[in-house]
């Protein structure tokens, strides 16, 4: 099985060093240190679809320094925090062309950054006090100046899950999808709720389809802003489909050839699968290897 978009990162994270205040003044002034370009937080890519990179002293005029990691013979990478920056909403044609041409594991280092910067945009203030937070521990954590209380980068996590039938797999498309396009069904797990109960309450809710025998396939961070994409598998009871048209325009029952079709591209496929990129594609290649 291929690996899921936005992981096999290379950088070491560095957890050690996010505590140690000498250790972390020494990599911000290593000569070698690494600054991660970014284009409106967009990711900027040489000829090899591969991030670029520049010199710290080209940090712009207050930003602060987020470490991401080290990468080889102990290299400091980072990225710029820019007071009052904000990730724009939503996720742009252009930026979506260029996850397609990233070499392996480039989109992880990416994926990391852009979840780090949003996050501490959106996270000025504390939600307990209201109060200024301040960057900490690397720029993974950040600390209310009034209450102290310490807050780290949320990761919100969303099922995506294929139910099965009779040798068929579920799928359905949003009316933003680019025509054709059909995937695996998707809902963030509520509070109180495991995975296999999300994944069950998900596919009842958006297409009447009961599941059970839950079982779990891959995951995926997805930066956009911060999910964990958590796929599943779930054997249904039936193939009725009771379509919730708030969540979905279409849903059918499609089988493992029509899926191998969409994923080989063929310009004959019943529809158009999502992008290598995109962990419904794992799940999808996953599924259909299986059979």
């Amino acid at each position: 099985m291929i690996a899921p978009g936005f992981t096999g990162g290379t950088l070491d994270r560095a957890d050690r060093l996010r505590h140690d205040a000498e250790a972390l003044a020494a990599a911000q002034s290593d000569w070698r240190a690494r600054l991660l370009v970014l284009d409106a937080f967009d990711p900027v890519l040489d000829g090899e679809g591969r991030l670029s990179w520049t010199s710290l002293a080209d940090a712009p005029d207050g930003a602060e320094l987020v470490l991401l990691g080290l990468g080889e013979r102990e290299r400091p990478h980072f990225a710029a925090l820019v007071p009052g920056a904000r990730v724009p909403p939503g996720r742009s044609l252009r930026l979506f062309a260029m996850l397609g041409a990233m070499a392996p594991g480039e989109a992880a280092t990416y994926a990391a950054a852009r979840s780090l910067l949003d996050w501490h945009g959106r996270h000025g203030f504390c939600a307990n006090c209201g109060q200024p937070t301040a960057m900490f521990r690397a720029g993974w954590a950040r600390r209310c100046d009034g209450c102290g209380t310490e807050h780290f980068p949320r990761v919100d996590p969303v099922v995506i899950m294929l139910a099965e039938h009779q040798g068929r797999c579920l799928l359905g498309r949003q009316p933003a999808w680019p025509k054709g396009r059909y995937s695996a069904l998707a809902g963030f797990l509520e509070v109180g709720e495991s995975i296999e109960e999300a994944v069950a309450r998900e596919l009842f809710e958006e297409a009447g389809v009961r599941v059970s025998g839950v079982r779990y396939i891959a995951s995926q961070p997805w930066p956009f802003p911060s999910s964990l994409m958590i796929a599943c598998v779930g054997a249904a009871e039936d193939d009725a489909i009771t379509l919730d048209t708030q969540e979905l325009e279409d849903a059918f029952w499609a089988t493992r050839d029509e899926v191998r079709a969409a994923l080989a591209g063929d310009p004959g496929a019943r529809f158009l699968a999502p992008p290598p990129y995109a962990i419904a594609h794992t799940l999808l290649t996953a599924w259909a290897e299986a059979g």
